[in-house]
């Protein structure tokens, strides 16, 4: 290899592509250090700068067959780095818009699941307090505010005065309103 050691990035190259390890190495030895700290201070992140550079050596190696400069060895390796790093601050920004969007998601999905929750809950409260009321009071409540009958047509089905449902609902809303009224009071004072 010390013979390797006065080559110049040109004839470097022409080796490298016939697969001569001591070409490879000793590029990497004239350019890790260079490109490393040119990522560093783009990236501000030694690890990620590092796995750039790391990655940029992997290529050359394997593609280098298919290697084709346009300028020199030290410029190609630059302009990689840099668009390397770039893919590299992409993929963050598209990562972290993904990861708010996500956020974002969970909390709406949180909100919605929390909603549900307490709807079920209030639903469940109010049919417990339903179900506590005199028979025929529930049954016709339930026709009125659960069906949406007419005092007539639950009088009809019924086949009782359309004054009996009206007292009866009025009875029923007399019952209900303060029970059901300090039930959501109690809600809103825990945030529900």
């Amino acid at each position: 290899m010390s013979g390797h050691q006065t080559l110049n990035d040109e004839e470097l190259v022409v080796l490298l592509k016939k697969g001569n390890e001591a070409a490879y190495t000793l590029i990497f030895d004239r350019f890790y250090g260079l490109l490393f700290a040119h990522a560093i201070k783009m990236l501000q992140n030694e690890d990620e700068a590092k796995d750039v550079v790391q990655e940029l050596f992997e290529v050359l190696w394997t593609k280098r067959h298919d290697l084709i400069l346009k300028g020199s060895l030290s410029s190609y390796l630059y302009a990689s780095v840099r668009n390397r790093i770039l893919n590299c601050i992409s993929h963050k920004k598209v990562e972290c818009k993904y990861l708010e969007s996500l956020g974002r998601f969970m909390g709406q999905e949180n909100e919605h699941t929390d909603y549900y929750v307490r709807e079920r809950e209030l639903k469940r409260i109010i049919e417990a307090e339903i179900g506590a009321l005199p028979l025929k009071m529930q049954q016709i409540f339930k026709l009125s505010r659960g069906e949406y009958l007419s005092h007539k047509e639950i009088a009809t089905r019924l086949q009782i005065s359309e004054l009996t449902v009206k007292t009866q609902v009025k009875r029923a809303l007399k019952i209900l309103k303060p029970k059901l009224g300090f039930i959501l009071f109690v809600l809103s004072l825990l945030k529900w």
